[in-house]
Formats: structure tokens, sequence, C-alpha cells
């Protein structure tokens, strides 16, 4: 490859460079031997992983490593039953998240499918038509509106040729090509002399000389790094990785500890004390935890589809809740990616014009008021200047939208037209001369009931220069007009004519050097979302900051943000500036700066992983192909699914259903709920282990019969868990959460009121059960009806915590008490499956339980309001201390 980029090349060099002919191209032959040396075309296949593979990392934790220990110390003891049970809980646990969590990487082939499957090149001076794949560094495209660039080229002939690039450079206009070389700091977006693979010609014509494929190419640069990029945990998947190596080594330090003192202080025999201890371990072990995780983690993706966010893996549902920052595209995230007239200037008139889009539904307004065009001459010359001078279409569908076909900037030109109160006439084109970077404009002469007339539209200063001479032409004041338009991030457009005789049949250039008049001035611009304006606001009442990360101009980008809310409508980092920072510099100036322009696919990446250096929780938006490394990089992307390309939905852990910026708003809301609700159902099942573990581990201490059997713990761990744990992922979210600031990345899931909380549980649950177990056994109850009067006990008083869990240190008797009918539901199966395991025979013989009395369901009872009624008191004595601490 050469040291310089292609685009600083000029046209002969290129050619010169891969030794080919803009006429002729290559021959047959050397095509066949460059196709040998470079490979074909085409972007490297994404390697799949056996579905077995997947589902066995799903047993890749180390909470199930003790349990898969567990069950073979039992099986060789010999107690098949218990191995069989113990198996089986890991294996349903792998299961769900097997089937919850498929993460096949399809991000490559969405790439792929932009590429083009055809390309029309010269070989041999013969054109013809080739598959893509068959192109090679040095063949000679052809190009024409509406084709897909098969390569990157350097183009060596353009005829009004245009690139619509938003997927690779976010851009919401297309790009004009010329021929001539560029300096070689040129930006992506800047380089007019280039067209990229996947990206569409909209007009004109143009030839151009293969410099890259395959990889090689700019869009095989965003697959290579997408390949490359880093997927981080999300936040909870830390946390949960954090906190289960923390019970885990607990569980197994303070096992080994009471092994070695039941062996030697209280002369337990080695088999029974290891099943003891068996028991102690499966009872520490929150084993159906990760299935309840996913199970909430699953009800809130089903909550989001709802909100029409999809989300592709669970624990994205939860990472929203944790986001400090989006970093959002502009184009067609932020704003609507269709131009918009929203001013018109004439000599005598500043006009405003109302509604967004192609749509036509809107108003041309003097004053406040909808203006009588047929009374406006200024008004009326100008539409018909700008809808005659036009090659766009709109088009009404039958479902009542409309679609443009053509330059974006045409289209919205043609919609301002439709929006005057009587029908703007197109007048009859006679003769055209299209538009050209190299001259800026676009006129025709057409008949109109007034007689010939020229219309000109363009860039303004050229038809100032036109207009320059003109009696009426005051330049200082439509100078001043423009800057004002431009400085609010509008593209500014003018128009012009020139009546000619009646017997005028062709038209030069030289024709437009007399007798213009100016018409006036449109200020266009790809206006916001309304509802994202809103979105911005709520998400800085969440404490979440948005930065707009955009392809387009500083100016442009700088005034959409003010419009939104987003920085101070000045400041800005340009993508240039962004390359020559390192990597520390960068992480300074990411916390000062809100708006990013003009920015490479690797400006993006920088951008996210600077954030994550500064301990944020990045979300990323976008929708083109440029922002896939980015989204697959932040702690969670999020890709437009509607004008998003297939690769950057494939590279996003949730896709926008409706393309609207607001949905993020109650993502992150239904995020928060599921944190919150993970928290809840966490405090709520660890005193049910903790409770168990310190029941056996005061049986072992005293010297006692086992209280429960290793089978019977694991009964209460997974009834609880399908049942009552459930519950608390329906409980809706509190009052003041969105108003709350994002929880710091490095928050625990146990926070030390959470330990307290949960120690301080256990201790009531253990005790009240460890209390009855000894008054039963000093009454001679036999060891199945003591064990099954210990389980019931131990269930009930967990139905009635469930109560209290339901709000962290809120009073539990609220306002949201009887919504959750849940909770309801899954206590009376609980009462269910009770009965189950006690009165039905195979049961008892399966968990060595007993049928119990009446009495024992009461007295349990009893002690869960009590025990709900001191936790509540608790609750209060903290949310005391809380208050008077803020």
């Amino acid at each position: 490859m050469p040291e310089k980029k292609w685009h600083t090349y000029d046209r002969k060099e290129t050619i010169t460079y891969w030794n080919t002919d803009a006429k002729e191209g290559l021959s047959r032959e050397e095509a066949a031997d460059r196709l040998e040396i470079h490979g074909p075309n085409e972007l490297p296949e994404a390697k799949n992983e056996s579905a077995v593979l997947k589902f066995i990392r799903h047993f890749n934790d180390i909470l199930i490593y003790i349990l898969l220990a567990a069950a073979v110390i039992t099986g060789v003891l010999g107690h098949y039953i218990d191995t069989v049970v113990i198996l089986l809980v890991a294996f349903i646990n792998a299961a769900i998240g097997y089937m919850q969590e498929n993460k096949a990487e399809k991000a490559l082939q969405g790439i792929r499918n932009m590429l083009s499957l055809e390309a029309v090149t010269v070989r041999d001076g013969v054109r013809q038509n080739v598959s893509a794949s068959e192109l090679v560094p040095g063949d000679v495209v052809l190009l024409n509106a509406g084709d897909k660039v098969p390569a990157d080229l350097r183009i060596v002939e353009s005829s009004n040729l245009a690139a619509e690039e938003a997927a690779l450079t976010g851009e919401s206009t297309s790009s004009e090509k010329k021929t001539s070389p560029l300096p070689e700091d040129t930006v992506l977006g800047d380089q007019e002399n280039m067209v990229f693979s996947g990206t569409a010609v909209t007009s004109g014509s143009g030839k151009g000389i293969v410099v890259a494929v395959g990889e090689q190419t700019e869009i095989g640069k965003i697959n290579r790094s997408i390949s490359e990029v880093e997927e981080l945990k999300t936040p909870l998947m830390r946390q949960t990785d954090r906190f289960g190596k923390t019970v885990a080594f607990a569980i197994l330090g303070s096992s080994f500890f009471i092994f070695l003192f039941g062996y030697f202080v209280r002369d337990y025999a080695a088999g029974e004390l290891l099943l003891s201890i068996i028991g102690l371990a499966v009872a520490a072990i929150p084993e159906g935890l990760p299935a309840i995780i996913s199970i909430i983690l699953a009800l809130g993706v089903q909550n989001m589809a709802r909100r029409k966010a999809i989300v592709r893996n669970l624990p994205s549902v939860e990472t929203l809740g944790a986001v400090t920052v989006i970093c959002s595209d502009k184009t067609g995230t932020l704003t609507k990616n269709e131009m918009t007239v929203t001013s018109i200037l004439t000599k005598d008139h500043r006009y405003e014009v109302t509604g967004t889009g192609y749509d036509p539904a809107g108003e041309i307004q003097l004053d406040g008021s909808q203006v009588n065009t047929e009374s406006r001459t200024d008004l009326f010359d100008f539409l018909a200047s700008m809808k005659t001078c036009n090659d766009a279409s709109l088009t009404k569908k039958p479902d009542g939208s409309w679609v443009m076909n053509g330059e974006p900037t045409e289209g919205c030109l043609l919609t301002a037209a439709e929006k005057a109160d009587i029908s703007i006439p197109q007048y009859e084109v006679i003769q055209k001369i299209p538009f050209d970077s190299e001259y800026k404009y676009m006129a025709v002469l057409a008949d109109t009931p007034e007689g010939r007339r020229i219309f000109v539209k363009g860039a303004p200063d050229r038809l100032f220069d036109l207009a320059r001479g003109s009696g009426d032409f005051n330049e200082d004041s439509w100078q001043q007009a423009m800057k004002k338009r431009a400085s609010k991030g509008e593209r500014v457009l003018a128009a012009g004519m020139i009546q000619v005789d009646q017997a005028k049949e062709t038209l030069t250039h030289e024709d437009l050097t007399q007798d213009f008049t100016l018409l006036g001035l449109a200020g266009i611009i790809d206006p916001p979302r309304e509802e994202a304006v809103i979105a911005v606001r709520e998400c800085a009442s969440a404490g979440i900051r948005v930065k707009m990360i955009t392809g387009d101009h500083k100016d442009t980008a700088a005034a959409i943000g003010r419009q939104l809310g987003i920085g101070d409508g000045v400041k800005g980092l340009e993508g240039r500036e962004i390359d020559e920072m390192t990597d520390e510099e960068l992480d300074e100036a990411i916390l000062e700066y809100d708006i990013f322009a003009r920015t490479s696919p690797d400006n993006k990446l920088r951008i996210v992983k600077a954030l994550q250096d500064n301990d944020q929780v990045a979300a990323m938006t976008g929708d083109g192909v440029n922002d896939a490394p980015a989204l697959k990089r932040a702690d969670i992307g999020v890709a437009m699914g509607i004008k998003g390309t297939e690769a950057a939905k494939e590279s996003a852990q949730m896709i926008l259903v409706d393309d609207n910026f607001e949905t993020i708003v109650g993502a992150v809301e239904e995020g928060r709920r599921v944190y919150a609700n993970l928290k809840k159902t966490i405090l709520y099942i660890l005193p049910t282990n903790g409770g168990q573990a310190l029941l056996i581990t005061i049986a072992i201490l005293l010297g006692t019969s086992m209280p429960l059997s290793p089978l019977q713990i694991l009964w209460v761990n997974m009834v609880i868990a399908v049942t009552v744990s459930l519950a608390l992922a329906f409980e809706p979210l509190e009052e003041g959460t969105m108003k709350e600031k994002p929880r710091p990345v490095q928050t625990p899931l146990l926070t030390p009121y959470y330990i307290f909380r949960v120690v301080f549980v256990s201790i009531l649950i253990a005790g009240t059960s460890f209390a009855v177990y000894l008054y039963m056994l000093q009454n001679g109850v036999e060891e199945q009806m003591l064990q099954s009067i210990v389980l019931q006990t131990i269930v009930i008083l967990q139905m009635f915590h469930l109560f209290n869990c339901r709000n962290e240190t809120g009073f539990a008797f609220n306002k949201n008490f009887f919504k959750n009918k849940t909770a309801f539901i899954v206590s009376a199966l609980l009462i269910v499956l009770q009965m189950f395991i006690l009165y039905v025979p195979f049961m008892n013989t399966a968990f060595g339980t007993v049928p119990i009395g009446l009495e024992f369901w009461i007295i349990p009872a009893a002690m869960g309001v009590l025990l709900f009624i001191v936790i509540e008191i608790e609750k209060t004595i903290t949310r005391k201390i809380a208050g008077r601490n803020n």
C-alpha cells in the first residue's frame, strides 16, 4: 500500500500506481492475477460458536461449581436422590440462561449485507457487469444514480456525481463528488474525491478506480474494528460476579472450619458430618438466584418491548438503569433525517414555515398568520422558482405518509411549496443546466403565464455574484440575512429569476449574467425531533448527561445542540482535534465537551472508551455502520429500528422500534425499576439461605441432629425462588426514582445496610425456627415430624417477609400495596406447594416429610406476623436515622 492516502493522489497518480487505464481498464488476465493476490472483494465470515458450547458456558459460575461439587459428594456417599435434585437445579439454571441469552454475533453479517452484489466495470475496453466480489484494485468502475458502490473508489471522472454516505459518515445530506486531490488531513466526511463501499449514488454519473477491496475498504476496517472490540460485562454482571465470589469464599471458609469443629470437638462421624456440611453449603448457596435474575430481566425485556424498545440480551435491561451518559448520533436519532425549510426571506418579508419533514402538513406564515400567497408576488415567485428548478419528487402513499425521491434539499423545497395556501405551479422546463459543484447552481428555462423565464437555484454566494449590478440588489443586507441563518445551523439556498425573450430556446451559463433578480433565501435544517427535546430534559432530571456525536459540521451540530438543550450551543470538538489528542487528554476533554462533530468511527470508539475510563456507564445511540464499533463497545448500544442499518442493529444491545429518542427515557425508567426489584429480590432471598445456613450451623455447634435434610433445604430454596421471590419482579417503580442520580458504577449489590438487613432477618428466621426445633425436640417429637415442622416454619416466615421487602425502607402498607396482585397469587401458590410436600405420599417419601396438624399452620403464621412487625419497626428506625443524616 502507498504511504500517502488515496484522496491526496491526483487522477494520473492513481492510474499510474495501479497500472491501469481509465478508458480501457484492466485486461481479464490481469484482473484474474490480481484476484489471486488480493483475494475476493468480500468480508470474512464470522465463526459461529456451537450450541453445546454456548449451553456449557452457562455453568461457568463459582456458585454453580460448589453446587456441582456437592452433587458429586452426595453421589459418592450413595445419596442419589440428593444428587439428582442438585444436578436438576444446576441444569434448569443453565437452560434458562441459554434460552434467554442467545449471544450469536451477527454484526459482521449485517455489514456484509450492505455490500453491492454487482458492479459495472471496464475490462479490455469493454463495459461489462461483474460480481462485486470479483473486483480488484485498479479496476475501472462506472457509477450512475441508484448504484450501490461496490468498493472504495478514487473518482477520476464526475458529472454531477453525488453519494449518500450517512451510514458511513453520519452526514444528513449527499456528498458532491469531484476529482481534484485533497489535503492529507481531510476527514472521511470531506473526502469528495472518494466513494466508499456500501454507500449509494444519489445523482449524476462518474468513473472511479478501485483502490481498496474487502477488509481494506473503510467498511472493512469498521468490520475488523467490530470484531476486535472487547465486549464489556454489564454493571450487573460485574456486581453478581463479585457477589458470587464473596458468597462462595464465605461458604467454603465457614464450611471448612465448622467441619473441623464438628469432627474434632463434637465427635461427629466423618460421613454424617460431611452430609451435614453439604446441607450447610446447599443452604447457604442461593442456587435459585441466577434463575430469578434471568426471569426478572426477561420480564423487563417484555415490558420494554411494549414500550417500543427491543433488548437483545437480558443484562442490558438493567444496564440502562445505571447509565450516566448517553452518546447520541445526531442524524436520524436526535433529528428527523428529513430536511425542512423553516424560513423564507425575500426582499420585503421574512416568512416562517411550520411543520417538519416531508409531510406538507404546515403553513407559510407572516407575523404568526397564514399568508395569502396569491397576493404575495415575492413569495409566489420564490416558491414557483424552487419547485420548477427541481429534480426531486414528492408522492403520497396509500397509508397517508409521504415519500421523497431525490436530493433531500430539493425534496424539502417541494414540501415548502405544498404548504402554501394555493397550488404552486411547476412550469414546463424547456432546457436545464444541471447542478454541478464547480459552479454551485442549477438553472432551467421554463414557460410561465408571464412569459419565458430562467429560474436559478443554488449557493447564495454564487447567486449574489449573478445579482451583483442589479439596481435593487442590496448585497450587505442579503449577506447579513444569510449569515444569520447559517449561524443557526441552517443550510441556506438562494433562488433567482431572469425574464427572457419568448423565442429563446437554449440555455447557457452566459445567459445568467444579465438582468438577474434575486428572489430570496430559504433556511433549511434537519430539525430536532420534538420528543427528543423533552427526552433530553428528562435525562438531565434523572442525572444523565447527553452528548451529541455526529459527522456533521460543528456549527450545525452546536446549533442543533442548543435547540435540544445539549451543551452551550458554542463549544464543540471536531474529529481532527480528537485525532491529535492522547488518550489521557481525551479523558479530560470528554467531561468538558458535549458536542463532537466531523467524527470518524474511530473517534466515536475513543469517546466511549474515554467515558468508561472516567467510570461512566455509557450508552451509545446510532443508526449507521459508522456507529457499529462504538455501539458494540458501549455499556449499552442503542440502534434505530426503522432507519438503522443492519450492522448497527446487530452491534447494539437494544433497538428502538420507533426510532424515538424519548423511548430511551422509558427504557431507563424500566431499567431502574428492574434493578430496584433485583435488589429487593436479593434482600428477600438471602435471608432464606442465611437463616437455613445459620440453623444448620447452630445445630452442628450444639451437637444436635439436623433440623433439615439437604433435600428439604433445596426444596425451601427452590419453592421460594419459583413463587414468592418472583412477586418482586412485578413491583411498580417507587415514587421519585427518576429524580435520582444514576447509582455509582462501583456500588455493590450488598450495601452496608443490605448486609445488616440480611444478617438481622437471617438471625430472626434462624432463631425462631431453632426455638421451634428445640421445643419439639424436648417434647420427644420424632425426626421426620420435627423436620416437617421446621420446614413449614421457615417457609411461612419467608412468605410474610416478602411483604416487608416490597418497599426497601418505606412502610409496607403504602399506595402500591394492592397494585402488585402477583404477590398475593404467589403466596397462595406457595401454600398449595407446601400442602403438596406435606400431604402427598410420594412427596413424603422423596423428601422425608410427614403430614402435620392444623396447629402447625397457625403457630408459624403467628410467628410470621410477629416477624413482619419487628422488621417494619426496624425499617421505621432506619428511615428516621437516614432522614437525620440527609
